[in-house]
């Protein structure tokens, strides 16, 4: 695509404005940046005790436990998708493409990916995903690459709730300086002008947080859109050090027009637990949870104080006792002497008053309003109380247990989702070439070659006025977990067997089961639907 003289280039003045720009998203930002470095030291304070004065402090784990089972929910269903076709003619793409991903994910070590990011969205409420093309992987052959992102790291413009929305998004990363400098002459060159003129370089400078690591250089990725001539929005990207441009897409050839990535959005999602309403921002357990559990901790430290003193053994004894107190407190001694008379006058057990019971049931009702505000009460991991014994009816509060779960679960399918459309966009504008992808089945694999050849936008003929048209096709994403929970697993073959014992799926007996089978929706109640219509196609042939 040729560069042409009216396309717009991005100056050293534009870029001293966006450094100047950042610094203001920068400053918007504190009061959540500070929050969730709030929030970690008091984790890690409180559960990474190592070196603290306070370490020998009461902390108990109920918190940590409300996190540590909404985590395993989120692992338990670790998301997995089906690509589906709005059009016919796209089904094979859409079956490829369900192929395709899953390997695609698992070359990014998306699983840790996804649970590293599971446990930033319940502590913190919000957590980040980048998906790049990275031209460096498969030997220089490029491939997508799906990355974390640290939520301190990312800037945008204060006052949206759609991370789109924003003009301008900054992704600021610590890089190693000579790594740097050897990369970029022009960096180089800059140093070396401002040690000349006495200037005072931001190279090193850092705005993750203040004060910059040794060796390191604040590096900030900016993206940015505009609006062609077309009316359509185009996706530009620009890296530089201080005010110094180190690349931008609008100055190079290959992509001032089309703009860095073809779908025009930043490539990044973010995945929130609590929203906070017109904001990106969202909350995690910690800021839910925590002050109950101070409270908890205190009043077991408060129990624990109370404990250690009732459980000593100690006297009043007065001056003249005439007791040797080392012999006293010798254990192995069996006679003690003693001068004169002993009585309660001279020698007395100190004894403690009772501890009040409302102080101890003060520390249940705070664990009980833990576990309620962080939806992990004990029917939610797996025991009952009340008297409930019956299995139905533990099955059924475990199911009314678990919709908080469910609910931050169906947030996180939404982010990935959204992942899985980027990274479908990612290989429609750079899978030029035919790859091979290992696809692994039961037990066995075999190997899958595709390109975009089917997905990239083509001619549809013309229209009424005999204006070309062009196609491109569109894919939904079907999300799902990988693996069912045993209890998931165990209802849906008590469901089957059920269905097997009534008779139901008898032969002879197809149309009924498929009238009956249209009003269902279970795992695998497509496939059987498959199977009873292939049997009555073969009855009737």
């Amino acid at each position: 695509m040729k560069h042409t003289e009216e396309q717009p280039v991005l100056t050293s003045a534009q870029v001293a404005e966006s450094a100047e720009r950042l610094r203001a998203y920068q400053a918007a930002k504190q009061a959540l940046d500070g929050r969730i470095g709030e929030e970690m030291n008091w984790w890690y304070g409180r559960y990474g005790k190592e070196g603290r004065a306070d370490a020998g402090k009461s902390t108990s784990a109920w918190l940590f436990n409300s996190i540590a089972h909404k985590h395993a929910d989120l692992c338990d269903n670790y998301p997995v998708c089906r690509v589906l076709p709005r059009e016919p003619g796209d089904e094979k793409d859409a079956e490829m493409l369900s192929l395709v991903l899953p390997v695609i994910t698992e070359r990014c070590r998306f699983e840790k990916l996804y649970s590293d990011n599971a446990w930033s969205k319940l502590k913190h409420g919000m957590a980040g995903y980048g998906i790049f093309w990275n031209a460096a992987l498969e030997n220089g052959f490029g491939d997508v690459d799906i990355r974390r992102v640290d939520i301190a790291n990312l800037f945008w413009e204060p006052g949206i709730s759609n991370l789109q929305d924003t003009p301008h998004l900054y992704l600021v990363s610590l890089e190693d300086t000579d790594a740097l400098l050897a990369a970029y002459p022009v960096l180089a060159e800059e140093k070396a002008w401002q040690r000349e003129n006495g200037a005072v370089p931001d190279i090193g400078g850092s705005y993750l947080g203040g004060g910059s690591a040794e060796g390191k250089t604040a590096v900030v990725d900016w993206y940015y859109k505009v609006t062609d001539a077309c009316g359509r929005t185009v996706l530009h990207y620009a890296k530089f050090v201080g005010e110094t441009l180190l690349y931008a897409s609008q100055n190079d050839p290959a992509y001032a027009e089309r703009g860095w990535y073809d779908h025009g959005k930043y490539p990044f999602v973010l995945d929130v637990f609590y929203p906070r309403e017109g904001s990106l921002e969202g909350y995690g357990m910690i800021s839910v949870g925590k002050n109950a559990q101070d409270y908890i901790d205190e009043l077991d430290g408060r129990l624990l104080e109370y404990a250690n003193w009732a459980s000593r053994v100690r006297y009043w004894a007065k001056r003249s006792l005439g007791v040797n107190e080392q012999d006293f407190l010798n254990k192995d001694r069996h006679i003690i002497e003693v001068e004169g008379d002993i009585d309660e006058e001279k020698l007395r057990q100190i004894t403690l008053s009772p501890m009040d019971s409302a102080l101890s049931e003060l520390r249940l009702m705070k664990i009980d309003e833990l576990k309620e505000t962080t939806g992990t009460k004990d029917v939610s991991l797996g025991s009952s109380s009340g008297g409930v014994t019956a299995a139905a009816a533990i099955t059924a509060l475990q199911e009314a247990g678990e919709k908080g779960s469910r609910d931050c679960l169906s947030g996180t399918y939404r982010a990935f989702v959204e992942i899985m459309e980027q990274v479908i966009e990612l290989i429609r504008q750079f899978y030029d070439s035919t790859r091979t992808f290992r696809i692994t089945g039961e037990g066995k694999h075999t190997y899958l070659s595709y390109s975009n050849r089917g997905i990239t936008e083509r001619e549809n003929g013309k229209n009424s006025e005999g204006e070309i048209t062009y196609y491109r096709p569109v894919f939904d994403i079907d999300v799902r977990a990988e693996q069912m929970s045993p209890h998931s697993r165990a209802e849906k073959n008590a469901l089957m067997l059920s269905l097997y014992e009534s008779g139901m799926l008898d032969e002879g007996r197809e149309r009924a089961a498929l009238r009956a089978l249209e009003g269902m929706e279970f795992e695998g109640v497509s496939a059987l639907r498959a199977t009873l219509r292939a049997s009555l196609a073969e009855d009737a042939y």
